[in-house]
């Protein structure tokens, strides 16, 4: 039996505890020597200890039935204790709790087969009620426990939308640990007599509580201050859910507090059935999807189509005779609710007033911004959006070099001046990291001095980036408005959008951010903390700024921006993404523009049924993302310490740990790795809540260089012709794996059987291989590990396309359409003609965006001198896609010619 120390949480220790007592009962049940039934004995033994301080958190089987199972086991009645830890333990595997009671003994009527969910059709289980559990926090005994229960089954009723069931605890702790817990638990009713410590021991749990509390603040509460501190705790952890306070207090004493999530407060009173209908209700407001019912009631409406799309209502394939292999295959409802028409209860994207604009709405209160658009053609027109509604000509942007292509094409539409920031190299794994801050500040400081900070319009960033590094957005606004109090902040976070559902990672969201310097901006301490630091800061120089923590003025504008590609990391079809909006001036400033940005971008006929996914995708995570995410975070864990910990797997395979792709000096917890087979697991929370940068855990950067394999041909040849496993990223020696709210344990023990079974494959191989071709091996695997080319930082823009030497910002819009005409350009050979003109000292100049795939940013911009770096690491690349180079020709590059009639053309502008 694994230690707990080896379990990343409760909820793999209590799946994995449950299917070890039925192993263990099953075999009890059968009987054998006295030795063995002495062990078994001692196994089973075990095993309830380790649940009894699990179990009470969780409404089934519930502890009355948990006890019920104890009394068997220590009365010896073994069969009947095996029966029922089976039917519990198929209960929780198939969901079948949540549609009915299970009963645990042998005398009941009701058969096993009901007990199975994957034997629903689709259709069965749409039409079931949906379940959910409410937490009463009282310490109460046994007899009141089982009064409060009763009095709220009692008030359940058949035309109820849903089905609940509750759970009591008596703490403010254990409160805490079961909305960390149960991702079942949707409400929490707060009553009176709670109290603040929990009785159970475990250092499992005590993980959740330390992680949640701040425990000076927490010991020096008042009893009757704990139930509005519970309200206000679980509104950080778990905001999407509901809480009811229960109170003896005043109204006038309840008035001013701040309570967190709590939608009603009830005055000493046992009103059961007001507080059965809140409960609906509020589950109800999270449940509702206003444009995808609307198109579901569209669906079923019968019409006469007189306008454009024939597949409309299916009918260009139900009349086909060579097509009905496609109504076949998607079934009759995706053509039924095909239309453009914005009429008949449905809504129109780009003027929405009706079901969209409602889910939009939605939208914006689960995600924590101020407003939120949908977008029906994927992130990359997002981005676009968002800087053509806020950047204006000659703007000054910072731009993340590294950054994915749709922004540095957006900075071409938008005519803005672009100051490119280096992210830090990983030049072992051939992968870039992210900005560290000092750089941004640098650059400022530098554009401040340089007199040009007005025209600083933007800052953009990529958070998180694809190989998973998180930046500490907080203290990066923070900072920055300390120099620029009214930049404005694009975060990028395509790959991001899961994090706002997990308490841990929500702190470092665009969004969340927002909200919490909007806050602290507005609060008498932090003016007070800004007072004092003007006055020790008066007259410093930058070197100084910049080792210190900077504290924006209190008049700083929080504008902030978040895009995120839904369909990459939760339920959403291709292309549906997100805008999010948390910027104080945008009624009064960006409104306009961005409407109209947003009609310029934005299609005239928007795939409906992408809309209407949005809509249901934000509904889940509403109510169950809290689960999902920390059963995909539980998963990549679970990735992470079977390949550390396999010996003949750290053979040839390495998982990257946050030492390995974050510099020491960008972690100040000094945390270096998630898991480590002597300890165990490492907290999350302190490097999250720390460090300038963490690692996203559901992401697994494995370095296969140890194999012989390069990134690209241990993806394709190895694991995708072969077995079947897609990934997206590589580099020159890894290849990255990328958990989601839809992978299993299953799918995690397909890929470690895969790997295992490469591993054998390679020893095999060794042990067969002659001498020379040991030595071929070993060449190729130090090719891949250590003979790297460094990776290039960008280099500069031609003088032709920037204002002046000293801050580096460049036109990017004029090189890009000055490459419009062919005259201006000629193509160079990289290791021909273009080698030899730089190596003669020439000024070599790119035409185009040349993009490699891996890394997949660009490397060259239109306008950028070619580097020698580039130039080296352009030839040691061994991809085969990189977009903007023809191979055929070589690279785009701008004529001597060219530039200098236009750096003519500009020192005659300036001198008029």
């Amino acid at each position: 039996m694994q230690s707990v120390n080896e379990y990343y949480s409760a909820v793999q220790l209590r799946s994995d505890r449950w299917a070890a007592l039925r192993e263990a009962t099953d075999t009890l049940a059968q009987g054998g020597t006295e030795r063995q039934m002495t062990a078994l004995r001692k196994r089973v033994e075990d095993l309830w200890h380790s649940l009894e301080v699990i179990e009470p958190y969780w409404a089934f089987p519930g502890m009355q039935a948990f006890d019920y199972m104890r009394r068997q086991f220590t009365s010896g009645h073994y069969e009947d204790l095996a029966y029922s830890v089976h039917r519990a333990l198929r209960a929780l595997t198939s969901g079948a709790y949540r549609r009915r009671h299970i009963p645990l003994d042998k005398d009941s009527s009701e058969k096993d087969e009901q007990d199975d969910e994957a034997m629903l059709s689709p259709e069965a289980r749409a039409m079931s009620k949906p379940y959910f559990e409410v937490l009463i926090v009282d310490d109460v005994n046994e007899h009141q426990e089982r009064w409060l229960k009763s009095n709220v089954s009692r008030m359940r009723r058949p035309e109820d939308p849903f089905q609940y069931e509750a759970v009591v605890v008596p703490s403010l702790e254990d409160a805490l640990i079961a909305v960390l817990f149960n991702h079942n638990i949707q409400a929490i009713v707060v009553r009176p007599g709670l109290t603040l410590k929990s009785r159970l021991e475990m250092p499992l749990l005590s993980r959740y509580v330390d992680s949640a509390e701040r425990q000076d603040e927490i010991d020096s509460l008042r009893p009757k201050d704990y139930g509005p501190e519970l309200c206000r705790l679980i509104a950080k952890l778990r905001p999407e859910l509901d809480a009811y306070l229960v109170t003896e207090r005043s109204v006038e004493d309840i008035a001013g507090l701040d309570l967190g999530i709590c939608r009603r407060v009830f005055y000493n009173q046992e009103d059961f059935v007001e507080l059965h209908l809140n409960i609906l209700r509020g589950v109800q407001a999270r449940y509702k999807t206003p444009f995808f019912t609307a198109l579901v009631n569209y669906s079923k409406q019968p019409t006469g189509v007189f306008h454009a799309m024939p597949i409309s209502r299916g009918k260009s394939i139900t009349r086909s005779h060579w097509i009905q292999d496609m109504g076949a295959f998607y079934g009759p409802n995706i053509f039924l609710a095909e239309t453009s028409a914005t009429s008949g209860g449905l809504d129109s994207l780009l003027e929405p007033h009706g079901p969209i604009k409602e889910a939009q709405e939605l939208a914006s209160r689960a995600f924590g911004s101020k407003q939120t658009f949908f977008a029906t053609n994927g992130t990359s027109t997002c981005n676009k959006i968002v800087v053509q509604a806020l950047v204006r000509p000659n703007d000054i942007v910072l731009v993340d070099r590294d950054c994915h292509k749709s922004h540095h094409y957006g900075m071409v539409l938008a005519g803005a001046n672009v100051c490119y920031l280096d992210s830090y190299p990983l030049n072992e794994y051939s992968m870039y990291g992210a900005v560290p801050l000092h750089d941004i500040k640098k650059q400022l400081l530098d554009l401040k001095a340089a007199g040009k900070l007005d025209r600083v319009r933007m800052l953009l960033l990529t958070n998180c980036t694809f190989d998973g590094i998180v930046y500490n957005v907080e203290r990066i606004m923070e900072e920055c408005l300390a120099i620029k109090p009214d930049l404005v902040f694009l975060w990028d976070e395509a790959w991001f959008a899961f994090a706002r559902f997990n308490p841990t990672y929500r702190g470092r969201t665009a969004m969340n951010s927002a909200n919490v310097l909007r806050e602290r901006l507005r609060s008498p301490e932090h003016a007070s903390a800004y007072e004092k630091q003007q006055a020790k800061l008066k007259d410093a120089d930058d070197a100084t700024l910049l080792k210190t923590r900077l504290i924006p003025p209190p008049t700083s504008r929080v504008r902030v921006y978040g895009t995120q590609s839904t369909h990459k990391t939760l339920t959403s079809l291709r292309q549906g993404s997100m805008i999010h909006v948390n910027d104080q001036d945008f009624k009064g400033e960006v409104e306009q523009s961005f409407h109209e940005a947003y009609m310029t971008h934005t299609s005239t006929s928007p795939n409906y049924q992408i809309i209407a996914s949005l809509d249901v995708g934000r509904r889940q995570v509403e109510l169950e993302g809290f689960e999902f995410v920390q059963r995909q975070i539980e998963a990549a864990m679970s990735m992470r310490r079977a390949i550390s910990t396999h010996p003949l797997l750290r053979k040839y395979f390495k998982v990257l740990t946050a030492g390995d792709m974050i510099p020491e000096a960008h972690r100040e917890s000094g945390v270096e790795s998630y898991y480590e087979p002597e300890q165990g697991w490492t907290d999350l929370w302190e490097c999250w809540e720390k460090d300038e940068f963490v690692l996203d855990a559901t992401r697994v950067t494995l370095a296969v260089g140890g194999t012989g394999w390069d990134g690209d041909t241990f993806k394709t040849q190895i694991l995708m012709d072969k077995y079947g496993i897609q990934i997206n990223k590589t580099s020159r020696n890894t290849v990255l794996f990328m958990t989601n709210i839809g992978t299993t344990r299953s799918s995690v023990a397909y890929l470690i059987e895969v790997l295992v079974e490469i591993a054998k494959g390679l020893d095999d191989l060794l042990d067969d291989a002659s001498r020379m071709e040991r030595l071929a091996f070993n060449k190729r695997v130090t090719n891949l590990m250590h003979d790297l080319p460094p990776l290039p930082d960008f280099s500069r823009f031609h003088d032709a396309f920037r204002a002046d030497n000293v801050t580096g910002e460049g036109d990017i819009r004029t090189a890009f359409f000055l490459s419009y005409d062919e005259t201006n350009c000629d193509y160079l050979e990289l290791d021909g003609s273009l080698k030899k003109a730089m190596d003669a000292g020439q000024e070599i100049v790119s035409a185009s965006f040349i993009i490699p795939y891996p890394p997949g940013f660009p490397i060259l911009v239109p306008g950028q001198v070619v580097s020698q770096e580039i130039l080296s690491f352009m030839r040691a690349l061994d991809v085969s896609e990189i977009h903007g180079y023809r191979p055929d020709l070589g690279l785009r590059v701008f004529t001597a010619d060219a530039l200098a009639k236009l750096n003519s053309a500009k020192l005659s502008t300036a001198a008029e």
